[in-house]
């Protein structure tokens, strides 16, 4: 994924810094070195890395530094300055309103990802708990309209269209107005695109927008065009107002850096990022939070943000006092799979811990879906009681979830090691006085939990004493945030 080979790239050149005791103009220009070939090699514009090296430089004058200051502070503070500068157009994207009809118009050329991104937008909205509804006014593809009504049919969400119109804006302005007599809040118009910018694609765009009245245009920009996304965004915000943009397909072209720098130099602000096909492989784009993860410090805050949304509650006071008295079970622990799978991939969830950026959590993410498959195969007094488990239930499990029954063994195990963990660590809080939740757990705890999940973790990280250090920044980030 270009996001996390890029973030991985400047998180070394950070770190490569970290390493020497004297910081000077040497190891600066080293370290810019780096992050300047990082971001080439991700097609972001040469003029662009350019003036980042060079306001770099000049906010970092080791010779008008006063005694004392922290460079290393300093030039990471610089660093990020420039990149959200280069990423952030200072334009406000539109905010929705609640309670009344708001019209979103999708556009952008063909193969950009456009109808999926429709659905994805639909989906965030509706999880926020928003009435969302979609509109496919693509009348020049063949199948845009199936496509639509397939994905929006699987997310559950009211969709509108036509087999027999031919013209796009007449079914624009139709599902628009049902829409709103619904009382809709959300309404998204998909539109057609063209494999190159034409007159009558244009033509058509200006059609749809003088019969919907839109409230925000989204331009729908794929990243694996790099730099040429700046023409393209400039032509299209010169036909239509485009007033924010989404960028798609960033899980697998080395050229997102490029569509990044080019589209936020259209003053047309980034609002959301597709990183996959899945439906909620989409995150919110927010400067100051994608640059904190590119340099490897994370987004605790989003992460935050996110537990909120999808109503999670990690501590679990009713299943400690069950883990306390012995009698924490399968159930609990599918419980708690289910409240991280509802906060969206797991990638993204770890990625916005500091110092897990570059990692692949894919595979952890599918075997926890396979052990919620698993569980769903157990009757309730298994889910319940683990200690009935024996060779004949596990033989009918293996069966009932379509997986062998080592499989349904290491689950089993899991559980087991999980169950002893938080024991341990529920008896060592005792001793010390220690409110019992799952933020007291101390680096070593954490270690021996994940590093089942992802064994690459502790050697990326450098060991028990990495992620002591990583621990460490999570919670003066936590800290921050209740400051605030």
């Amino acid at each position: 994924m270009v996001l996390a080979d890029l973030g991985s790239k400047l998180s070394v050149a950070l770190r490569k810094m970290a390493n020497h005791t004297v910081i000077d103009q040497e190891v600066l220009d080293a370290m810019l070195a780096d992050i300047c070939k990082a971001l080439l090699q991700a097609d972001v514009n040469v003029a662009q890395v350019k003036q980042l090296r060079t306001n770099v430089r000049t906010a970092v004058n080791f010779d008008n530094l006063a005694s004392g200051i922290n460079k290393r502070k300093l030039i990471e503070s610089a660093i990020m300055t420039e990149l959200c500068s280069m990423l952030d157009p200072g334009v406000k994207p539109y905010e929705p309103k609640k309670k009344r009809p708001n019209v979103i118009m999708f556009v952008g050329l063909q193969g950009a990802g456009k109808t999926t991104t429709c659905t994805k937008y639909a989906h965030l909205y509706k999880r926020k708990g928003w009435k969302v509804g979609l509109v496919c006014a693509d009348t020049f593809r063949a199948g845009a309209f199936d496509q639509l009504k397939q994905n929006a049919t699987k997310a559950k969400i009211p969709f509108y269209g036509s087999y027999t119109e031919t013209d796009p804006s007449v079914i624009a302005g139709d599902g628009v107005a049902k829409f709103k007599d619904e009382g809709y809040e959300i309404i998204i118009v998909d539109t057609s695109g063209r494999h190159r910018q034409e007159g009558a694609l244009f033509e058509e765009m200006e059609q749809i927008a003088a019969a919907t009245e839109p409230d925000d245009v989204v331009f729908v920009m794929d990243s694996s065009i790099g730099q040429a996304a700046h023409d393209q965004a400039r032509a299209f915000k010169e036909k239509v107002k485009v007033g924010s943009c989404i960028i798609t397909k960033l899980d697998g072209h080395a050229k997102g850096g490029g569509a990044l720098s080019a589209v936020a130099a259209t003053q047309a602000p980034i609002i959301h990022i597709g990183t996959g096909e899945h439906i909620d492989d989409f995150e919110d784009f927010e400067v100051k939070a994608f640059v904190s993860r590119l340099l490897g410090k994370g987004n605790i805050a989003g992460l935050m943000e996110r537990m909120k949304e999808a109503d999670v509650d990690l501590e679990g006071a009713e299943m400690m006092k069950r883990l306390a008295s012995g009698q924490w079970t399968l159930r609990d622990m599918r419980e708690q799979f289910q409240a991280v799978m509802k906060m969206g991939p797991l990638s993204n969830i770890m990625n916005s811990f500091p110092g897990m950026q570059g990692l692949d959590f894919r595979e952890s993410s599918q075997r926890i879906k396979r052990w919620m498959t698993i569980m769903d195969s157990m009757t309730d007094a298994e889910l319940d009681d683990p200690k009935l488990m024996s060779a004949e239930r596990v033989l009918r499990i293996a069966r009932g979830s379509g997986y062998y029954p080592s499989e349904v063994i290491e689950l089993l195990e899991q559980f087991k090691m999980m169950q002893s963990t938080m024991q341990k660590t529920m008896k060592k809080n005792k001793k010390l006085g220690k409110q019992t939740d799952m933020r007291n757990m101390d680096s070593h705890t954490v270690a021996q939990m994940m590093q089942r999940m992802n064994p690459q973790m502790l050697q990326h990280l450098g060991g028990i004493n990495g992620l002591d250090a990583m621990m460490r920044e999570m919670e003066k980030e936590e800290k921050k945030l209740k400051d605030k």
